[in-house]
């Protein structure tokens, strides 16, 4: 299915703070509108000020996002989840008992684990997002004409 891109996809992470958002976000600015795209956590968590900073660096505005969760969200129909945490992969294979859905599980850092200065942080969320756009790439990108 490599390369394929659905008419609507999920990313989903613990606390749709940091990953999720991110890959969303990430995968709206590269496809535009060729999908619906959303994201979500298993539990709400905080709003996180580093986020939006690694964001701001590639063109995106994230500054008012609020994380949300799966009973949240408006629409249940999606034709990909992509989960980027264990808790997140657990909760979307529960949701496959009742939906017929694709899940695909990208491991994916938590930046939050890293300790150090305000730079070496912002490292960690920096390598987050940049993996994810590669991850993005890489799975939804189709073959070039050329």
């Amino acid at each position: 299915m490599s390369g394929a891109r659905p008419q609507a996809i999920l990313f989903v992470c613990t606390e749709n703070a940091i990953r999720s958002p991110m890959a969303a976000a990430l995968y709206q600015l590269t496809y535009e509108n060729e999908s619906y795209v959303q994201s979500a956590g298993i539990r709400a968590g905080q709003v996180n000020l580093f986020m939006p900073v690694v964001m701001k660096e590639v063109g995106i505005d994230l500054s008012n996002h609020i994380p949300q969760t799966l009973n949240d969200l408006q629409d249940s129909l999606f034709d990909v989840i992509v989960t980027l945490s264990p808790e997140g992969h657990h909760q979307a294979m529960e949701l496959t008992r009742t939906m017929a859905v694709d899940v695909e599980y990208w491991p994916t850092m938590d930046p939050t684990l890293v300790d150090g200065n305000r730079e070496q942080r912002l490292d960690a969320y920096r390598a987050c997002r940049d993996t994810l756009k590669k991850k993005i790439k890489s799975r939804f990108d189709t073959p070039s004409e050329a």
